[in-house]
């Protein structure tokens, strides 16, 4: 592993156990055993280290989140397993994210002090959303969804639910909990089809 990957990967589980604004480069430095010439040789600033970051988090999240995606034909049974590598791959990684989801984390705390982070962390986000009604609406249209289904709401109801699930097992660190949350998700979906 080069010190670059070390540097980012090290700062990966600082955000997201300490947030971006609590973790120092010292930190870091420390975490990634390396010294500032090291770091500053790779890294303008702290800023340029979290877009790295959340770069590497991105691929990360799809790497673990759309796992066996590609044999599934049914559109929201690829919702489906978002939702369960979500539950079973990326949230209890605690390898890559001790402090559970970074998106969510960087989210919460960037939105007042760093605004310009929060809407590039936010584009995570509109993407995962556009992807579930897209998913949704093509299977509305091959008459697999019940026609009073609204796909916006059910698309809001969906995303609303796994960051509600992301929150809860970040504060309780509880997969009982976690399951509960994105099994009724899953039940939700499931009630939709015709």
């Amino acid at each position: 592993m080069t010190l670059k990957t070390k540097i980012i990967h090290e700062s990966l589980k600082l955000f997201s156990t300490h947030g971006f604004l609590c973790t120092s480069i010292s930190d870091i430095l420390q975490a990634a055993q390396a010294s500032k010439g090291g770091f500053y040789n790779h890294f303008k600033t702290k800023d340029e280290l979290l877009l790295a970051t959340l770069s590497e988090a991105r691929k990360l999240w799809r790497e673990k989140n759309f796992a066996g995606l590609e044999t599934i034909h049914r559109p929201s049974d690829k919702i489906i397993r978002i939702l369960e590598n979500y539950r079973d791959h990326y949230l209890t990684d605690e390898e890559n994210l001790p402090g559970g989801c970074i998106f969510v984390n960087l989210a919460l705390e960037l939105s007042d002090q760093h605004p310009e982070m929060a809407r590039e962390v936010n584009e995570g986000f509109v993407r995962l959303k556009k992807l579930m009604k897209q998913l949704l609406d093509e299977e509305k249209d091959k008459n697999r969804l019940r026609s009073n289904t609204d796909t916006s709401q059910v698309t809001e109801m969906i995303f609303s639910g796994l960051l509600g699930a992301c929150v809860m097992y970040t504060s309780d660190k509880s997969k009982e909990n976690l399951s509960l949350t994105i099994n009724a998700l899953i039940d939700y979906i499931k009630s939709l089809r015709n």
